[in-house]
């Protein structure tokens, strides 16, 4: 494994640090309140970097996602890039990529997604279906045996990230058939999350949808197969939509790790600077002590991250890498940043500190990620599946 970034990695990086270091300041975010930044947002995209996901992988969206997360930008870029460019890349059709990329690219279409929090019921257009809650990680039931490029969607999503920024959302239903819905077609209305992620909970009544990976015109019976483009049809898409989790999972992981780096970066900062009894807060053990936890915690999630990142780009299998690193950025990352808050002392319970905003993230992506026990004994069925099937 080398993680080194590679020369177009390295500047996408460095021109993501520099744009969010720039525009993202605690000024900005505190008027932004909870929505997002649309010159931020339109200044990445003039610079080409979410465009710029295509060539340098999900590695180099990871390392831009730690720039993200640094200063807690509030861009859909995380979700835009995981669910709209890589997802309609690796598994969307011809057509779809070619109606798709191109907006997703320059940010005039911002896809978010539903998974796997919630999956929906589809049926045929004009077949009845009613609108039902579905608990977390339940899945609905389908009706119409018949694979579908367009359907109708029923459900309830409570929330959903960057949901009013979206222009698309990408959902799942029992089969883990993967949906696009234009989010005009269906029913939004913003709801409060613990980060400020524009978020909003998404009513489906029959709306109208199309499968992701579906040629343009509906798959009549037995059409279900491989593209003859290599890429994933109807016959795939159990693995189409393990790929987008794992994905969204590692990336994830990735925004959590530059959360974490820029919480303890701030809590390094002030504890050199403040002083107690004439001495620097940064020179007591107990302060060096849980700094350094959570600097070990944070370049765990960075390195398992980076792990599953390279592993997708290689072409290499990388679920188990995936639950991995969402396991470490969901447990170390909660452990961060109340870190970060704690050894602010006081000033780590104002609201109006910057600090409590990467406490804020840090809660939210724990949440997002999954509860760890969760996520450990997924990873070991899948360990204890992996050895049954050797």
């Amino acid at each position: 494994m080398d993680f080194t970034p590679t020369e177009e990695q390295a500047a996408a990086r460095d021109l993501a640090a520099r744009i969010f270091g720039d525009l993202s300041t605690h000024e900005r975010l505190a008027a932004a309140g909870t929505g997002s930044d649309g010159e931020l947002w339109k200044a990445l995209c003039e610079a080409g970097l979410p465009a710029a996901v295509q060539d340098i992988g999900l590695l180099g969206l990871v390392l831009l996602l730690e720039e993200q997360g640094r200063t807690t930008a509030q861009v859909p870029f995380a979700v835009s890039c995981v669910y709209g460019l890589l997802a309609v890349s690796a598994h969307g059709s011809a057509g779809q990529r070619e109606r798709l990329l191109p907006g997703i690219a320059d940010g005039t279409v911002v896809v978010t997604g539903a998974l796997p929090e919630t999956a929906v019921r589809a049926g045929r257009p004009g077949e009845p279906s009613g609108v039902a809650p579905v608990p977390p990680v339940a899945h609905g039931e389908l009706s119409g045996a018949v694979p579908l490029a367009h359907g109708e969607l029923s459900g309830v999503v409570p929330v959903v990230p960057w949901l009013r920024d979206a222009t698309h959302v990408l959902v799942a239903d029992d089969e883990h058939r993967l949906w696009l819905v234009r989010t005009v077609d269906a029913r939004s209305e913003p709801v409060e999350s613990t980060a400020p992620w524009s978020a909003g909970r998404l009513t489906l009544s029959a709306t109208p949808a199309e499968r992701l990976g579906a040629p343009e015109e509906e798959v009549g019976e037995g059409g279900d197969g491989e593209r003859e483009d290599g890429g994933l049809g109807g016959g795939g898409r159990a693995a189409a939509y393990d790929d987008v989790l794992a994905t969204a999972r590692t990336a994830f992981a990735g925004l959590q790790a530059g959360v974490c780096a820029g919480s303890v970066a701030r809590a390094v900062a002030y504890t050199n600077t403040r002083e107690q009894f004439g001495r620097p807060l940064a020179a007591k053990q107990g302060v060096q002590l849980r700094a350094a936890d959570a600097h070990m915690d944070t370049e765990a999630i960075r390195v398992t991250a980076y792990e599953a990142a390279w592993r997708r780009d290689e072409g290499l299998d990388y679920t188990a890498q995936a639950l991995t690193t969402a396991w470490w950025a969901s447990e170390a990352g909660h452990r961060v940043v109340h870190a970060g808050q704690h050894l602010h002392g006081g000033m780590g319970a104002d609201l109006d500190h910057p600090v409590h905003r990467h406490f804020l993230w840090g809660r939210q992506l724990d949440a997002y990620l999954g509860c760890g026990s969760e996520l450990l004994q997924e990873l070991g069925e899948l360990l204890v599946q992996g050895e049954g099937d050797g």
